[in-house]
C-alpha cells in the first residue's frame, strides 16, 4: 500500500500523477489511468495513489512540452502533475502494470 497520509491532502496516481483529493479518485477514477479502475474501489485509490509527492508542473500542451517528454507523460491530458512519487505499490499491481508494459511513476519508499 502506498504510504497513507490525511484524506484531505492531495494524492497523485501511481501512473499519471495528477493531484487530486482522494475522494476524486474515488468518485471519477483517474482519466489518465483508467486501467487502473479506481473509481467505487476504495482499496484500488489506497493502493495506486501517495499523498508523498515532491514538486508539481502544469503543462497545457503535453504533446509539445519538453519537460513532459522528459518526465513520460507528454500522452497525457493537460493538468497538474506531481514530479516525483514515493511509496510502496502491491506485487500485483506492479505485475499488471509490468504485464502491460506500463511504467509507473512511484519510487519505493526508504
Amino acid at each position: 500500500m502506498l504510504r497513507p497520509a490525511r484524506a484531505r491532502r492531495p494524492h497523485a496516481s501511481a501512473r499519471a500523477p495528477t493531484p487530486f483529493p482522494p475522494r476524486r479518485f474515488f468518485q471519477d477514477g483517474c482519466e489518465n489511468c483508467p486501467f487502473l479502475e479506481l473509481a467505487e474501489r476504495q482499496d484500488r485509490v489506497a493502493s495506486c495513489t501517495t499523498a508523498s509527492f515532491d514538486g508539481v508542473v502544469a503543462m497545457m500542451k503535453p504533446e509539445e512540452s519538453w519537460i513532459a517528454r522528459w518526465e513520460g507523460i507528454n500522452r497525457s491530458l493537460p493538468g497538474c502533475y506531481a514530479m516525483k512519487l514515493t511509496g510502496e505499490m502491491p506485487e500485483q499491481i506492479r505485475q499488471f502494470l509490468h504485464d502491460k508494459r506500463i511504467s509507473s511513476r512511484v519510487t519505493q519508499a526508504e
